[in-house]
């Protein structure tokens, strides 16, 4: 067993950039341990992540405001406070903020990320 207060000890808040648009910033809350991740990260509106995959899933924890949450060939999902995401091992997707409002979201990897293109203007949507 590990205990982890709150962040991890003497970690900065981290200006996310090479597999994000926008701004992004992520707050480690643990070390990655045993192939797990965990991140605070706060979407500025209209920031959001590459597309990308996760080896054995990722589970999100929208902790506040609103955005979107969307896998390979399916229409982008709203989200917002209060709500549970899980995606499966190696579902390519993306999830960012909406266009009017930050999200932030404690998110939870398992596995290798494999961080893949940008999403198109296209496929982001207005609203929410």
């Amino acid at each position: 067993m590990k205990v982890f207060h709150g962040r991890t000890d003497g970690a900065k808040s981290e200006l996310r950039g090479e597999t994000f648009s926008g701004e992004v910033w992520a707050d480690p809350v643990m070390p990655a341990t045993d192939g797990v991740t965990i991140n605070t990260v706060l979407f500025a509106p209209r920031g959001r992540t590459y597309w990308h995959t996760h080896e054995y899933g990722q589970v999100l924890t929208v902790t506040a405001g609103k955005g979107w949450i969307c896998k390979d060939g399916e229409a982008p999902q709203p989200i917002r406070q209060g709500d549970i995401v899980f995606i499966g091992p190696n579902e390519r997707h993306w999830h960012g903020a909406s266009d009017s409002s930050y999200m932030v979201h404690i998110a939870t990897s398992l596995g290798k990320a494999t961080w893949q293109e940008e999403v198109a203007e296209k496929d982001y949507p207005a609203g929410v």
